[in-house]
């Protein structure tokens, strides 16, 4: 199995959160090979709609984030260093040492991100992970003057790492978190399309600002009204070292989808997921939250009077880092689940909480 092309457009659009133009762009493309209904809204997320072919039938709406972590620069200085904050969350050791692609008016501009060398700290320094405000990016330039010829105050910068198959079904790339969801959404509403539609109107969203705000999700859901929400994300791998899955759960790379229950999580919802994945021979696991859900969940599902909100995500390793690995078998049974739920929901589904 390798990387589907679509994935791979949406992995190599840079667009961090707030700055989404990038993926928003690849996603629209995709999903006007089989739909007309694709429309961007102001702050940047994507609709894409297949008409249902019942009415009265509850709307869903297929969730998937397409920003990403990145960094601003905040600061030129006399000598040419940029210096920068962070789009999102960041584990400053991720960053030292990285080429990153810097999004400039003028095109992409590379530089590296430097830090003092370890010959050049004292004893203490040594044994102290760096904070991001020790940390610049050098593009090379001469001087201050040089720097501003080519990079703006306020441009920003994801790291330069491009998508890279490994061993057997598993890629590395940046972005995975949440291309991987985007991806799903607009492929399972694909499907969903090609088979002639469902029951219920199917929209697939590609929201905006999860990692800072949740902004594109909260305008979305007010915007389409969903009576069903299938928010799509990815989960910590816990096959990997170090992580404890005593608390996490067990979600292997290769086990499938990750169906959650939870509390914010429509019982309703996941026990379809659930029914369906067994039904259609999926692979899955379950995952629990006993609060928030981390993801475009949390706005969603009080949007308007509530919404009947699934969250469905994708194992991962080495999150929010240029590292990002998935196993291409837990993607394709995603988008198999997703697909096959929207299909499978009926149109008079009594969405009420404690009703049987």
């Amino acid at each position: 199995m390798t990387v589907p092309p679509s994935l791979l457009s949406l992995l190599d659009a840079v667009g961090p959160s707030g700055y989404e133009g990038g993926p928003a762009g690849v996603f629209a493309s995709l999903a006007k090979t089989y739909t007309d209904q694709v429309e961007i809204d102001v702050t940047g997320s994507v609709h894409a709609r297949v008409a249902g072919t019942t009415s009265g039938a509850p709307r869903i709406a297929l969730v998937g984030h397409i920003d990403e972590i990145g960094v601003v620069v905040t600061h030129i200085d006399d000598k040419g260093f940029l210096w920068f904050a962070a789009v999102g969350g960041w584990d400053p050791t991720i960053l030292v040492g990285q080429r990153v692609a810097l999004q400039t008016k003028d095109g992409v501009v590379t530089g590296v991100v430097g830090k003092k060398a370890i010959h050049l700290m004292e004893a203490d320094e040594r044994g102290k992970a760096p904070k991001l405000t020790q940390l610049h990016i050098d593009i090379g330039a001469a001087d201050g003057d040089d720097a501003k010829a080519h990079v703006r105050v306020g441009d920003v910068a994801v790291i330069d790492a491009a998508p890279t198959q490994l061993l057997g079904e598993r890629v590395v790339a940046r972005a995975m978190d949440n291309r991987l969801g985007a991806y799903v959404a607009v492929d399972a509403a694909r499907r969903v399309a090609q088979a002639g539609g469902a029951a219920s109107e199917v929209v697939a969203v590609g929201s905006t600002q999860e990692e800072i705000t949740f902004a594109g999700a909260r305008t979305s859901a007010f915007a389409i009204d969903p009576q069903i929400a299938i928010v799509i994300d990815v989960t910590h791998a816990t096959d990997a070292p170090g992580v404890e899955e005593r608390e996490l759960g067990s979600h292997h790379l290769g086990s499938g989808a990750v169906i959650q229950r939870g509390s914010t999580v429509h019982p309703a919802i996941a026990d379809l997921l659930i029914e369906t994945a067994e039904a259609e021979g999926i692979d899955y696991t379950i995952e629990v939250s006993g609060r928030g859900t981390s993801t475009d969940a949390d706005a969603i599902h009080i949007a308007r009077a509530g919404v009947a909100t699934g969250v469905v995500s994708i194992p991962l390793r080495y999150m929010h880092s240029p590292v990002e690995m998935v196993d291409l078998r837990d993607l394709e049974a995603t988008v198999a689940l997703i697909a096959a739920f929207s299909q499978r929901v009926p149109a008079d589904l009594d969405l009420r909480r404690g009703i049987a």
